[in-house]
């Protein structure tokens, strides 16, 4: 929820602090510029120093971001705040993801990992449209500090926790896969197909869904930040539907299918866009692209895990984690360049293209499971 409650305005705050735009873009792609670097480290220093160490450090640097965003009064200190975040947030995910397949027998690890997905998808419902309103009475910096208490909230519970103490200290002694090896795994076509995917997917997300697409609305339809956060919301609705669907009908249908759907119904969405201009349409084609959206979501993982041998899972994932990450920071960038340049309407169009190849690279690759 802290994440997710300055997505309704953070470009458009970028943007006031620099009408020339040229960093609007890097504000929101910063998170993920420490990312790219800590995905594969994180993974192992995770196994050498223990859970805790890490999930309670992360949270700290998270809630450090969050404070500097709070108090940033230029574009630049936005940035450096942002980059501590994601930072942060890096080492909080991977960790308390290792934490429940450490906590959680084999057989209910699935429905575990979708209870966190499931709380994490609630929390960016609330925080969306709350942060969208609050801006409106206690400005963008109060909704900053609002995150940062959050933040501090969740810290504490980590930092006293017995439970966590007791699991977070235990360190495996099994020897560890180089991250050598791990990097030369993507010599494999699949998993290069699916990291394309995993890149150009977070490419959109950051660079259209998280920027282009709030200052469109906003300055070019003029709908308020609040409506705004509504639709993003609305969004999120489509998104935990589709996750909760979308699992068990790829189960029956296929991973491939379920992704290349999702992606159409992403690229008829981006189409409407460009269409529409009223709130209410608007809503409603969000939902529509957030249940698109988290069809490829759901099902793109489960295509990485039967398209590799399992030996090479562990690095698979890693990849395809840091991929995400590199697509997240560059789109922002891209999409400006394209937003300043040809404007919103281009931006949209380019997204559909990127939306086409993947499509076409997914049809060169089987999704049977290869021998173990």
């Amino acid at each position: 929820m802290g994440m997710s409650l300055s997505s309704a305005f953070l470009p458009i705050l970028a943007s006031d602090l620099d009408p020339s735009g040229v960093l609007v873009g890097f504000v929101v792609s910063a998170w993920y510029f420490s990312r790219i670097f800590m995905e594969l480290p994180s993974g192992v220093l995770s196994d050498r120093l223990g859970r805790r160490k890490l999930l309670v450090g992360g949270l700290a640097l998270t809630a450090v971001g969050a404070f500097t965003c709070a108090v940033a009064n230029s574009i630049y200190l936005l940035i450096v705040g942002r980059v501590m975040w994601g930072l942060g947030t890096a080492l909080f995910f991977m960790n308390n993801t290792a934490l429940i397949l450490d906590l959680f027998e084999p057989n209910i690890r699935g429905r575990a990992l979708g209870t966190f997905q499931g709380m994490e998808f609630i929390g960016s419902f609330i925080g969306a449209p709350m942060g969208g309103f609050m801006a409106d009475v206690i400005g963008y910096n109060g909704v900053f500090y609002l995150a940062f208490m959050l933040i501090i909230c969740s810290f504490s519970v980590a930092f006293i926790s017995k439970g966590l103490r007791q699991i977070g200290k235990k360190v495996s002694s099994e020897s560890k896969m180089p991250i050598k090896k791990v990097i030369s795994s993507f010599g494999n076509w699949g998993i290069t197909v699916v990291c394309i995917n995993s890149f150009s997917r977070m490419l959109i997300m950051q660079g259209i869904m998280a920027t282009v697409f709030q200052l469109y609305l906003n300055q070019q339809l003029g709908i308020t930040v609040e409506l705004i956060g509504v639709i993003m919301s609305l969004r999120t609705i489509g998104h935990i539907i589709a996750t909760v669907t979308s699992g068990y009908l790829s189960d029956k249908l296929g991973r491939k299918p379920m992704i290349v759907a999702g992606l159409m119904i992403e690229s008829a969405s981006f189409y409407l866009y460009t269409l529409l201009s009223s709130f209410e349409p608007l809503l409603l084609v969000g939902l529509f692209e957030g249940f698109g959206e988290g069809m490829v979501f759901t099902s793109l993982i489960v295509l990485l895990s039967e398209t590799v041998p399992a030996g090479l899972r562990g690095g698979a994932i890693g990849l395809y984690r840091t991929f995400m990450d590199i697509g997240g920071f560059l789109g922002p960038l891209f999409f400006m360049l394209i937003f300043g340049s040809l404007g919103a309407h281009a931006s949209f169009l380019s997204a559909i293209a990127v939306l086409a190849l993947n499509i076409a690279l997914l049809t060169t690759i089987g999704s049977k499971k290869t021998a173990e």
